[in-house]
């Protein structure tokens, strides 16, 4: 199939200042035609015109490129002006104006940022011209300069466009990807989750209420990390949707505390929640904060020492604090502890997005989420406007 160059006619045709230049060029040079020619090996073409001569030739138009001075241009890369070609001993028994029947020419090489040869903005006329002069070479080759840069531009602009294109339907296979692996890892998970449930009724040695008590943790584990990964890739797309509504905050921790120390038997967890009111939150999210704090606490905290959680409110800011004992994080892991993907050392547990989606959480609520660590103890604290919900507040 032969290439027809309609998108660099297209793009030429979308400069708005090509018109403008082709009537100051006609105006300066005094010639009839003035074009836009796209030039290659193989082809000369007609991208914009302005013809007062009758030339024939219109955007789209095309010549040999054999027949033009424009494809010695091309291999060149030289401009080439002539003021009256029966008087020049180079140009008067040329092949081209004795073909075409011009005197006077001038045309100018179009060259992209890239160094590539698009082709020239030329002019000719049948009567000799002062083309070949400071002001008219000067003139001819700014406005091929600018030519350039503009197509360089719309090069860019659609380049971009494709990536941008591109880039929506890789998010799409992402977002089909994530559903799938929602699905397709939960359903198993949670079926053995349900066996384990009801295998602990049945279990009463205790090595096998210690592998159940793995299992356990090891489900909890898998689905932990299906959710942050879903989490991270709903975020990819566009932030973290949040749907507040009243809650019981201290009773909900508790329950999620709860469901730990049955995990995690060997573990104390030490509470400390002081907040009365049922706060304007997104319940699922704060309690996915709290578990994925407490989760890291577990993990990277010292065995032996109590993991201590607590709440509070002061000045109308919401605090939720977690605190370990153990081995102090080194600062430059903690300068990016909530980056994705960062974990706090070889042995760290899942993909390191735990508290890249708590940070998230405390954001999407108005709020911070900060880490300080010292040989006394790791704590992080949520700290969020305390939104009191509207049956509280007319209570009070």
């Amino acid at each position: 199939m032969v290439h027809d160059f309609q998108n660099d006619i297209d793009d030429v045709a979308a400069i708005e200042v090509v018109p403008s230049i082709l009537q100051v060029m006609q105006a300066t040079t005094g010639m009839g035609f003035v074009a836009v020619a796209r030039v290659t090996e193989e082809r000369w073409i007609a991208c914009a015109v302005l013809d007062t001569i009758d030339f024939g030739l219109t955007p789209g138009g095309e010549l040999s490129v054999r027949s033009t001075i424009c494809d010695e241009i091309r291999d060149n890369r030289q401009l080439v002006a002539i003021d009256h070609v029966s008087e020049s001993a180079t140009w008067a028994n040329h092949h081209t104006p004795l073909q075409y029947g011009f005197q006077s020419y001038i045309s100018v090489p179009i060259i992209l940022g890239d160094g590539s040869f698009f082709g020239t903005l030329c002019a000719i006329d049948p009567n000799p011209a002062q083309v070949d002069n400071p002001r008219v070479i000067s003139t001819a080759k700014l406005f091929a300069d600018l030519i350039a840069r503009h197509l360089d531009a719309r090069r860019q602009l659609v380049e971009a466009e494709q990536r941008l294109s591109a880039e929506l339907e890789t998010s799409h296979l992402r977002d089909q990807f994530i559903a799938i692996l929602g699905h397709d890892i939960k359903n198993p998970v949670a079926s053995i989750d349900a066996g384990a449930r009801l295998l602990r009724k049945s279990v009463t040695d205790p090595q096998g209420k210690m592998i159940l008590s793995l299992m356990e943790q090891s489900v909890k584990r898998v689905s932990n990390i299906v959710e942050n990964v879903m989490d991270f890739a709903r975020g990819l797309g566009g932030g973290m949707a949040l749907r507040p509504e009243p809650t019981p905050v201290d009773e909900m921790l508790q329950d999620i505390v709860a469901e730990f120390a049955q995990l995690y038997p060997d573990r104390l967890i030490d509470t400390r929640f002081a907040v009365g009111n049922s706060l304007y939150v997104d319940r699922g999210r704060l309690g996915q904060l709290f578990a994925n704090l407490l989760s890291n606490a577990i993990v990277h905290g010292g065995k032996d020492g109590a993991i201590r959680c607590g709440t509070g409110e002061t000045d109308g800011m919401f605090e939720l604090w977690v605190a370990n004992c153990g081995v102090p994080i080194a600062p430059e892991v903690v300068s990016g502890i909530f980056m994705p993907f960062k974990r706090r050392g070889a042995q760290g547990e899942g993909l390191g997005l735990g508290l890249y989606i708590a940070a998230e959480i405390a954001r999407a609520h108005g709020g911070t989420l900060a880490v300080v660590s010292d040989n006394e103890e790791t704590r992080f604290t949520l700290r969020m406007p305390a939104i009191v919900s509207a049956n509280e507040k007319a209570a009070e």
